[in-house]
Formats: structure tokens, sequence, C-alpha cells
């Protein structure tokens, strides 16, 4: 079984329900790794397309057409570079055993685990918040209403 590591660390401003990721870290287990680079610029992207799934992007439809409303970039937040951490990304080599050259698909786990990685890396920064759970993406508005949400639930108790 192949080896899959993430770890994210995100800090939260709670007056505004900004988000910073401040680190990531990938492990994959590729088996042999034949282009390195290429693994791990294939990781970054991965990476980047999960950090954009669990903070930005949203496809949003009219109720009534059903017609997509976000349908360009323009409305359609993707991350850009100075949104994003620097990686730090790793290979684990340990030969495929059901390939003769020892290889098997690498860095293809950006994408999801990174997603869950930030994901989780938000809910747990807000446990202090008494926040249990955040829709995704992970705006900005949703961190600051569930908090603020929260707050207003611990002391109406």
């Amino acid at each position: 079984m192949p080896i899959q590591v993430r770890y994210a660390k995100v800090e939260i401003d709670p007056e505004t329900g900004l988000v910073e990721i401040v680190g990531y870290v990938s492990i994959d287990d590729c088996g042999r790794a034949v282009n390195p680079m290429l693994i791990h610029g294939q990781s970054h992207g991965g990476i980047a397309q999960g950090i954009g799934q669990a903070r930005l992007e949203q496809c949003v439809y009219d109720r009534s057409s059903g017609q997509l409303l976000s349908a360009s970039l323009m409305d359609y937040a993707v991350p850009r570079a100075d949104e994003l951490p620097l990686f730090k990304t790793e290979i684990s080599e340990v030969p495929s055993t059901t390939n003769p050259l020892g290889m098997r698909g690498g860095s293809e786990g950006g994408i999801t685990p990174g997603l869950a990685a930030v994901a989780n890396a938000i809910v747990d920064a807000l446990a202090e918040f008494g926040v249990e759970h955040i829709e995704l993406p992970a705006m900005p508005e949703r961190i600051w209403r569930a908090i603020h949400r929260s707050h207003s639930q611990v002391q109406g108790r």
C-alpha cells in the first residue's frame, strides 16, 4: 500500500474569518521515482488545487434556469501564488512489488488529501471557538459566521 502523508497548518483571524495557510507538508510513495522533479511539480499543482477546493472554489447556479453563474475565472476563485505557502514535498521510494520496474502512480494524491488536510486544519483551528464543522469552501464569511454562531450559543447557555 502506498504511503501518503499530508499536513497543513493554518492561522485564522477571528475578526475577519481570513485563513492563512502557513505550512504544508506532503509525502508520497510513488515506488521508483523516474523523474523526481516532475513528481514534485505535479504534487505542487495538486496541492494548490486541493487548497482551492477547500477555501475558494464554488460552482454557483441560477436556481430558476440551472445556468452556471461562476463560469469564468472572473467569478470562480482559484488560489494565487501569494495565497499559497511554500510546500514541503518529499518522495518515499518503496519499490512496487506488482510492477517489474518498481513504479506506481505518484503525486495524484495532492488534490483530495490536500483538500482534507486543509479542511481539517481549519476545523482544528476553530475548535477553540467551539466550531466542530465548516461547510466547504471555507470562505472567510462562513468562518466568521461559524465563530460568531458558536460564540452566541455558548453565551446563550
